[in-house]
């Protein structure tokens, strides 16, 4: 593979494309490979839609001379093509991962950067050996500073991330209790997630870093630029003010962002404004124009979005769901000041030989509170004792849930994605 001329021809045609569905003339369509597809066969059709080339690694389907490009393996061409792409770009590149709170924060940092700057950052959740990728190659010549989100759900993961996106800055949010089957324990999780620390350890890197996390000081040790958020002894401080609906953050210290009157669901998402903040504060963009940036994000794809359903309060938070941002939940859906709360919980996945463990310490963690109501839906919630609603599936709980006719109740709904728990109130 001759990465130059590749390079080349995206310089000419800077839209990457490998979902024949999706393809814009002039694109330039990759064909990737899945379990149950082989992107190769579409090659021929995607220039008939108008592609402008397309990328191929098998030699059948390498039709076109003028307008194809044979490679040994196309997302590793695809990879190739992005660190050459980034390597152009002299600019700061932001990358975040974690167990809870990514995408928020991901958001979050970029509404707080684009009030000053030209900034570009992961779209959605593509945050994977594709989504990497095709997200540093969606970044024009013109942007200041880009914003990268890195998910991963094994070892090794996000150092090869870094090492296509060449971080010069990071954040961990935090490290939890998420995809043990394929990190094998917490342990499993810090360390693959402290990949990241550890590029950015070796490459004169900046991280910012919530210093209420023990295991997160303890891990950036050795990095050469550290910058700190938190309630207090840190280079930017705050506090999440009395529970409401939304949450309040209040900014202390010598900073002049003031009060930020989010619309964001629970005081679990205090470190990720402050993470915002203290970015955007890095960056020397206006203190003046933090919080109304921060205050205008509004979450959406089912993430701690609040709805009104007649008088009933509904927080959907079924993107995901793991043993540590459930509880998260669930703490503050309790001290919530609302006449009746209902909790209608689907299965945590991804959690191997811990899981039955783990659903039985969420059914303790709810026996601790009152409820009005509680649905518990699929997985090992099956294999668990508990004096509570157990439904199927989603749908079942749909239709229980249109034959209750609550009035001026909080419906708190979240569950791992599979699980589907956004069909709830479809």
């Amino acid at each position: 593979m001759n990465i130059d001329q590749l390079y080349n021809i995206y310089l000419q045609y800077p839209s990457i494309q490998t979902d024949t569905r999706k393809l814009k003339a002039g694109d330039i369509y990759f064909s990737l490979k899945g379990a149950n597809f082989n992107g190769n066969e579409f090659a021929a059709k995607a220039l008939e839609a108008g592609a402008a080339f397309a990328v191929v690694d098998e030699e059948k389907y390498f039709t076109n001379t003028d307008k194809m490009m044979l490679v040994d393996d196309a997302l590793e061409a695809l990879q190739q093509l992005a660190l050459k792409h980034r390597q152009q770009l002299g600019i700061p590149f932001l990358a975040i991962t974690g167990t809870n709170g990514k995408t928020t924060t991901k958001e979050l940092v970029n509404a707080a950067l684009s009030s000053n700057y030209k900034t570009y950052a992961t779209v959605g959740n593509l945050n994977n050996h594709i989504g990497v990728p095709l997200t540093i190659l969606s970044i024009k010549s013109d942007v200041e500073i880009a914003v990268i989100e890195m998910g991963a759900n094994h070892q090794h993961e996000i150092e090869a991330y870094c090492k296509i996106a060449l971080p010069t800055h990071g954040i961990i949010t935090n490290i939890g209790k998420a995809h043990l089957e394929g990190f094998g324990g917490v342990e499993g999780v810090k360390k693959a997630k402290g990949e990241l620390y550890d590029y950015l350890r070796a490459h004169n890197g900046t991280v910012f870093v919530c210093n209420e996390y023990d295991y997160l000081e303890e891990m950036s040790k050795g990095i050469p630029h550290i910058v700190t958020y938190g309630r207090k002894a840190a280079d930017y401080t705050g506090n999440p003010l009395a529970e409401k609906a939304f949450l309040e953050v209040q900014v202390t210290g010598d900073s002049q962002v003031g009060l930020i009157q989010t619309q964001l669901v629970g005081a679990y998402n205090f470190p990720n404004v402050m993470a915002a903040v203290a970015v955007a504060s890095h960056f020397k963009v206006p203190q003046q124009k933090i919080a109304p940036a921060i205050a205008a994000y509004v979450p959406s794809n089912n993430r701690s979005q609040v709805m009104k359903q007649d008088s009933n309060t509904i927080i959907m938070d079924a993107y995901n769901a793991n043993p540590s941002s459930m509880k998260a939940a669930l703490e503050n859906f309790a001290g919530l000041d609302a006449p009746k709360k209902v909790l209608m919980l689907g299965a945590m996945m991804e959690l191997g030989e811990d899981s039955v463990k783990e659903h039985k310490a969420l059914v303790e963690l709810l026996e601790r509170q009152h409820w009005d109501a509680v649905v518990l839906v699929g997985g090992d919630f099956k294999k668990v004792n508990h004096p509570y609603i157990y439904l199927n599936d989603a749908l079942e709980a749909r239709d229980w849930l249109a034959q209750q006719h609550f009035t001026n109740t909080y419906i708190l709904v979240k569950g791992s994605r599979s699980t589907g728990m956004e069909r709830v109130i479809s």
